[in-house]
């Protein structure tokens, strides 16, 4: 048996899951499932701001998240984990896209879209969401 504190993820534990079982079983459809996957787990663990979106990454060990760029319709995060996490060749990082999008959404109150770029050299993977300011989502915040 491995010498795995209780409070701890083995990283080969997720690296097995996330990259090999998950792309596996998806197949070609992995970036587009893991998105809506994303989503639903945004609508089961709601966050009410940017900062509690951030501690989520933290708490669930997908690695630091921090804002780089605010807009009027839009952010840019930046994630940054142990450079061996990120440079997993074919890992997919659209559930976590998928996830800032629907806490975004419910946060802004507007249609919210993510798209990460990852960028091995820099070592991070880039999160631009954007947000539609004339499509309004009812039932999120209220009307500011």
């Amino acid at each position: 048996m491995l010498n795995n504190p209780v409070n701890t993820i083995s990283s080969f534990g997720y690296e097995l899951i996330r990259d090999h079982v998950l792309s596996s079983i998806l197949g070609k459809h992995e970036d587009d499932v893991l998105y809506w996957a994303g989503k639903e787990l945004a609508r089961k663990f709601p966050c009410k701001s940017q900062e509690e979106i951030i501690a989520f990454f933290n708490d669930a060990s997908w690695g630091t998240l921090t804002i780089v760029k605010e807009s009027r319709d839009g952010r840019i995060f930046h994630l940054t984990n142990d450079p061996q996490f990120l440079q997993i060749n074919n890992r997919s990082f659209r559930l976590e896209a998928g996830f800032i999008a629907e806490q975004i959404q419910h946060i802004q109150g507007y249609l919210t879209e993510c798209y990460d770029e990852k960028r091995d050299k820099q070592q991070f993977v880039n999160f631009t969401v954007k947000w539609d300011v004339k499509e309004r989502i009812l039932n999120t915040i209220p009307d500011k």
